[in-house]
């Protein structure tokens, strides 16, 4: 065990279960700090001996932290608290410079990279000609292998005519050619997560994930990037700062 909790007292006015109250206690702990992000929680046979519980009580507690998505289980190695995103509105930056800043590993897992027609969303959205092709990139954002995000890009064949040479950075392959988006505009809102959604999440069904679209700009005003985001709102928090106009 990595740190004693050694101020959980079970409250006998508290009529919730044992399990509940450790939870709690435990949920809190993850809030302020005591445990960071990727560290390991202890053991539930730690949990037990230090707080003179059942290891049945110790688990369901952990459980509640895992639905909480506070706590990700690690087969074979433990529980470890997950990675959360602050993400503030106003840098326009790519997933994997966020999770890099931060001193996490970003990956991808790729479901598809492939050059197709537009369909009339992305004609609309990137002001392209009917039959004009682009690059559709399908795609799970990983932090530290914990799943974070269902995202899918769309940038005209012109700027990415060859998706498959996109390893881990999209917006790092098209700074390299020079049509790295410089602003963008982006809509965020909460939806319950249909079943397909949150089988690739791994979230339980109709739970609330953000769905977020932007729209990427070069400096010359072209759109060149339409992305769909589903990002786990255990895992994520976006910041504004707001400063009032003088009267």
């Amino acid at each position: 065990m990595n740190q004693p909790i050694t101020d959980f007292k079970v409250d006998l006015n508290d009529n919730s279960p044992l399990y509940m109250q450790l939870a709690r206690k435990l949920m809190q702990d993850v809030r302020e700090g005591r445990y960071q992000a990727d560290q390991a929680l202890p053991s539930e046979r730690t949990l037990s001996e230090q707080l003179d519980v059942s290891r049945v009580t110790a688990r369901k507690a952990i459980d509640q932290l895992v639905e909480q998505g506070l706590v990700v289980r690690r087969r074979g190695s433990g529980n470890y608290i997950a990675p959360r995103i602050e993400q503030p509105l106003s840098n326009l930056s790519s997933f994997s410079e966020q999770l890099q800043q931060r001193g996490y590993t970003p990956n991808s897992h790729w479901l598809k990279r492939e050059v197709v027609a537009a369909d009339a969303d992305e004609q609309l959205a990137l002001g392209l000609s009917p039959g004009a092709r682009v690059a559709r990139l399908e795609r799970l954002r990983l932090a530290d292998e914990v799943v974070m995000a269902y995202e899918t890009s769309v940038i005209p064949a012109s700027i990415l005519p060859q998706p498959q040479e996109v390893s881990h950075s999209l917006y790092a392959h098209l700074e390299r050619g020079g049509q790295v988006p410089v602003r963008a505009l982006q809509h965020i809102r909460a939806m319950n997560a249909p079943q397909e959604l949150a089988e690739r999440l791994g979230v339980p069904e109709g739970q609330a994930v953000l769905f977020i679209t932007r729209v990427g700009y070069l400096e010359s005003g072209v759109a060149v990037e339409l992305t769909h985001s589903y990002c786990r709102s255990d895992y994520y928090d976006f910041v504004a700062e707001l400063r009032r106009a003088p009267a």
